[in-house]
């Protein structure tokens, strides 16, 4: 499901001094692909959206892979505070309707506070998908059940 990125409020290009605090905050804040290629604050948000979209379709990976493919809205968070107000300013709709669809495919931990730092950590996603045929732990498919609670009814396992 492809949901449009929102057009910025402020069509203002930006200058060569935003550009250049926008590469600095994410070289500071994100760092380097596997590959040594430098991440872009655009590179982080189509991998959120493509985790959301992962999320919101049904999510075939195990709870430790989850944390993995979380890195990158992690790194968003460390990112966003070193960003231009400006920048920040125009790029707040897109990050809150992503965050918003994550909360809405996911719940939270069972007597777990969100963190309002890093809340994403601590969400199941409401659809888990499984091979034909796997075996199930106390609910939870394989790679899941190492949660410390039993599967929440909200959340569903699908083949």
């Amino acid at each position: 499901m492809s949901h449009p990125t929102p057009a910025p409020a402020d069509e203002t290009p930006l200058t060569a001094e935003e550009y250049a605090a926008v590469h600095t905050a994410v070289a500071t804040g994100a760092g380097r692909r596997n590959d040594g290629r430098p991440w872009t604050l655009n590179a982080l948000f189509e991998a959120w959206q493509d985790l959301v979209e992962e999320v919101e379709e049904g999510y075939g990976w195990c709870a430790p892979e989850l944390d993995n493919h979380l890195w990158c809205r992690t790194a968003l968070a460390r990112v966003w505070r070193l960003l231009p107000p400006r920048v920040r300013a125009l790029r707040r709709p897109q990050l809150d309707e992503l965050d918003a669809r994550f909360r809405t495919a996911t719940i939270p931990w069972p007597d777990q506070d969100e963190e309002p730092h890093r809340w994403w950590t601590w969400r199941i996603p409401r659809i888990l998908e499984v091979e034909a045929g796997e075996q199930l732990w106390e609910g939870w498919p394989m790679g899941w059940g190492t949660m410390p609670f039993p599967r929440p009814a909200e959340v569903r396992v699908v083949e």
